[in-house]
Parts: C-alpha cells; sequence; structure tokens
C-alpha cells in the first residue's frame, strides 16, 4: 500500500469526509529538504468533512494531523491542508 493509500485510509476512517483529494507532490520538491528517492514525501490534501462543521480552522488542522500521526513519524515531510467549509 502506498503512502497517499494510506492517508486516503486513515482520514476516511478517522473524519468521513464528504470530500477528500489527496495528491503526491513529492516531485515538484526534488533537492529539497525532506525529499527522498521515490517520493512519497511531500502531499497536498484538500478536505471537507461534518467533524470540522462548528470547530476553527486551526482545530480542523489538528484533526488532520492526528489522524495522519503514523505517516507524520514514519517519513511524511510535508502536509499542505486545505480544509473546505
Amino acid at each position: 500500500m502506498t503512502r497517499q493509500d494510506r492517508i486516503i485510509t486513515a482520514l476516511n476512517a478517522a473524519l468521513s469526509p464528504r470530500h477528500l483529494e489527496v495528491r503526491d507532490v513529492s516531485a515538484q520538491h526534488h533537492g529539497h529538504g525532506g525529499w527522498r528517492e521515490g517520493g512519497e514525501t511531500h502531499f497536498e490534501v484538500d478536505i471537507a468533512s461534518p467533524e470540522f462543521d462548528a470547530m476553527t480552522r486551526i482545530a480542523a488542522h489538528r484533526m488532520v494531523n492526528d489522524a495522519l500521526a503514523d505517516e507524520l513519524a514514519s517519513g511524511l515531510h510535508a502536509l499542505q491542508i486545505k480544509i473546505i467549509t
């Protein structure tokens, strides 16, 4: 299973999103800090979830980061999150 698949699985399980897009943008960061051969180090996530409806954007970002804590601890270097309300 790829890191992208694991990210999708984790976010679906934790947040039941009504919209989710996950993109591996590692190639755009070739040679930058945290980049490794093979990619899967830099991702963008666009997400809308009913879980976010009554919270601040910062709290929603924290929920996404919490859901992806294992990935962040195991080599996910950069995560750009776009919360959609």
